[in-house]
């Protein structure tokens, strides 16, 4: 039996999960039980590490972190292995250069700008590989979908190459907030756009980020009324609705879109908005007692503060700037 021990940081670097993955699985679904130092620092053995890596294996297979976290080890082993069958030998060969998510952006916009959708696609799933899926969507699908904003703002891809993109990020993204497995007892969550705002990647990242935190995602999509969100989010007694607000900055109706919407949510429903159009929409949106999420980090810490039972103690409180 192993005695290593090795400190949260050096584990999320050799599993490829963050930091904060790590300790929902540990906290939550009591995958590992890592050791507590003096100071309560979390050690982590060399069986613990190998064990994190297996489940990362086995939920990026597709598989429900829920129902696996518990698994023997050595059926995490054998899960693995079949998985690895599934995958292409092509993928499997390790790369000849370190890969980040800088490296896997690249190949993404390279592939944009040749209006190659496979090879877009094909970045995308190695990136979920080497990355995870919650790295691949804030290290990658987070920054690329903004890059591709504003190379079209700057006049550097057409049209067409925008598209293209919009097109694969929105299937991958689509399957990425795909739940796997009971989903029933999970908190539920309406994601959607405003009236008017008719760019959709920025919720569709907030539905795939909020469906690996294990939440029931109620998705509607762009540019919804405030009262069919409400109406969305009352029938399916939702927890919370989250907003993305990327395009356009200066839509005059914004404002009574948010304070209907508020009016119409119970008082117990919080609200959560991001995306690039976020600081143009400040102050209506402090009004209502939105909670604002500057990045998909902040989102992550957001639901799960909004997991905890008390409402009154534990729901985030809307950022003030």
């Amino acid at each position: 039996m192993s005695t290593a021990s090795h400190p949260i940081k050096v584990v999320a670097r050799l599993t490829g999960l963050s930091a904060y993955v790590i300790r929902i699985w540990e906290q939550r679904y009591e995958a590992v039980k890592p050791d507590r130092t003096g100071t309560n620092r979390r050690l982590y053995s060399d069986e613990q590490v190998e064990r994190l890596k297996l489940l990362r294996e086995v939920t990026q297979a597709g598989h429900n972190i829920g129902l696996i976290a518990r698994w023997p080890t050595e059926k995490l082993r054998k899960q693995a292995a079949e998985s690895s069958c599934l995958v292409p030998l092509s993928t499997q060969t390790a790369p000849s250069a370190p890969v980040s998510g800088e490296t896997i952006t690249e190949e993404c916009v390279a592939a944009m700008k040749l209006l190659d959708a496979k090879a877009l696609d094909d970045a995308l799933k190695r990136g979920a590989m080497v990355l995870g899926t919650m790295g691949l969507l804030q290290q990658v699908v987070a920054p690329l979908s903004r890059m591709i904003g504003e190379l079209w703002i700057d006049g550097n891809i057409t049209v067409a190459h925008e598209h293209l993109a919009t097109s694969v990020l929105r299937t991958f993204l689509l399957n990425a907030a795909r739940p796997f497995g009971e989903t029933r007892h999970s908190p539920r969550l309406v994601v959607a756009t405003p009236a008017g705002q008719i760019h959709e990647l920025g919720a569709l990242l907030v539905a795939a980020v909020a469906t690996q935190l294990d939440w029931q995602i109620i998705y509607l999509g762009a540019s919804l009324p405030a009262t069919e969100i409400a109406g969305a989010a009352r029938q399916s007694r939702a927890r919370a609705v989250a907003l993305s607000l990327v395009y356009p900055e200066d839509d005059s109706r914004m404002e009574s879109e948010l304070k209907l919407l508020r009016e119409l949510l119970p008082a117990e429903v919080a609200i959560l908005a991001g995306g690039r159009a976020l600081p143009a929409y400040h102050d209506p949106l402090q009004q209502i007692g939105a909670v604002l999420t500057e990045d998909l980090s902040d989102l992550a810490t957001n639901l799960e503060a909004l997991r905890k039972p008390s409402r009154d103690v534990s729901r985030p409180k809307p950022v003030a700037k």
